[in-house]
């Protein structure tokens, strides 16, 4: 059931849990209850970044590294869990990108919010074309030396840079990105299987989606104009999936579901699962409830005959 990331020894459950809802969509309390469950049921990856909720009225960023931080010190558990953190995306003025300054000073910020001596996995949030690569792989390589950071990743990159810095790194020495993060599902699969697959599979490099449920949509419950009122997400819902296509990716979702006797949200999520270069793709819940469906995904084997069809109906 593990998987390693990428070629280093770090192994994770086929899961990551997103914790971009602590501090949003959940608070304290139920962000403490869904991580004792989520590593109760055996899952360990846990995926954040300094960034979230910045977006929430009244935060300022951070909220969700804070809260993780609180849970790992009340509940002893650092050692269970491989946390995974980002850094380059907007903290305030002049407070975002991959300059080796600003790296330096923002993994002390998430280290002193994790309450942690250590990150597992660093990750790029975002390219930084105006940042030479070397420079910033370069504050990775200082990280790594001090036991900062185990490994480094890559989240939002095109193909061409990542295979640069990909060579860089071996030119100089320095980490080597060790898995991508990109915004892949069942709907959404044009971008990544196009150019960026080739290249994990090339480089052995693991790959951590997030969207994995389109998001809201791969749960089946957006299913006319009427639904996408009823939540915040409903509009992007409507703008991006209501359409043929996506009324052909849902009626082939729910022959499978049938066939298996699983929900639209693990079938979509064993879907990504199965696919070769994946390692464990990254879904939010809000309540124990929703997290311990999600769980059941990386307990569904889907047959060769139900992946098939769900693949050709979103082609």
């Amino acid at each position: 059931m593990m998987r390693k990331i990428g070629s280093s020894d770090i192994e994770v459950a086929p899961l990551a849990f997103g914790g971009n809802v602590f501090g949003w969509t959940a608070d304290e309390a139920t962000s403490f209850s869904m991580l004792d469950h989520f590593v109760a049921s055996g899952m360990n990856l846990i995926d954040t970044a300094d960034m979230y909720a910045r977006w929430v009225p009244g935060n300022t960023g951070g909220e969700s590294e804070t809260i993780i931080g609180k849970w790992l010190k009340r509940s002893g558990k650092r050692d269970r869990v491989v946390i995974a953190t980002k850094v380059g995306m907007e903290m305030g003025p002049s407070k975002k990108g991959l300059r080796k300054e600003y790296i330096l000073q923002a993994v002390e910020d998430s280290l002193r919010r994790l309450q942690t001596d250590y990150i597992d996995l660093y990750q790029s949030h975002i390219d930084d074309a105006d940042t030479p690569l070397e420079e910033t792989l370069e504050a990775y390589a200082g990280l790594v030396r001090q036991g900062k950071v185990r490994i480094i990743g890559a989240s939002n990159y095109r193909a061409a840079r990542l295979e640069q810095a990909l060579e860089i790194g071996r030119r100089h020495g320095f980490p080597l990105y060790q898995c991508l993060q990109p915004h892949y599902n069942l709907v959404d699969r044009g971008d990544f299987e196009s150019t960026l697959e080739s290249v994990c599979l090339k480089h052995g490099i693991g790959v951590i989606p997030y969207y994995s449920l389109a998001s809201g949509f791969l749960t089946g419950k957006y299913r006319s104009q009427d639904d996408v009122g009823k939540s915040e997400r409903g509009a992007g819902v409507r703008a991006y999936y209501m359409n043929e296509r996506g009324m052909r990716i849902l009626a082939a979702l729910d022959d499978v579901v049938r066939q298996a006797g699983a929900t639209p949200a693990q079938v979509a999520l064993a879907w990504l699962m199965a696919r070769p270069a994946i390692t464990a793709p990254i879904a939010s819940a809000t309540n124990v409830r929703q997290l311990d469906e999600l769980i059941g995904a990386t307990r569904l084997k889907l047959d060769q005959s139900a992946l098939d069809r769900l693949t050709h109906a979103s082609a």
